[in-house]
């Protein structure tokens, strides 16, 4: 299992801990300080399921500063957008085998 994460985020921390009282295996990134590439990031949003701007941090103060609210933004330059400001990507990211969670996630559900 792996976690990408903020080292000074909270819920990444809780996140952290709560695996590792399952004894889960875990292999654990910042994304802040080792950035995404924007493969990675292709295929993490790929592995989610969900679509690029459902991914987005809300409360992050780029995600006003660029309007991202009401611009009309395709899939491509939301990934590109979210490589260059990693504080836009909802955190923690959970990658088991072949899913990516992302956000608050209840880690009783992620086996």
């Amino acid at each position: 299992m792996k976690v990408y994460y903020k080292s000074s985020c909270i819920t990444c921390k809780k996140t952290i801990s709560e695996i590792e009282r399952m004894n889960a295996d875990i292999e654990k990134r910042d994304f802040f300080k080792e950035p995404f590439s924007e493969a990675e990031l292709k295929k993490i949003i790929k592995m989610s399921g969900k679509k690029p701007s459902k991914l987005l941090r809300k409360r992050d103060k780029m995600y006003k500063e660029l309007n991202l609210e009401n611009a009309k933004k395709t899939d491509s330059q939301i990934i590109k957008l979210m490589v260059k400001n990693p504080g836009l990507i909802l955190r923690p990211i959970i990658i088991t085998k072949n899913k990516a969670f992302v956000g608050k996630v209840d880690v009783k559900n992620i086996k």
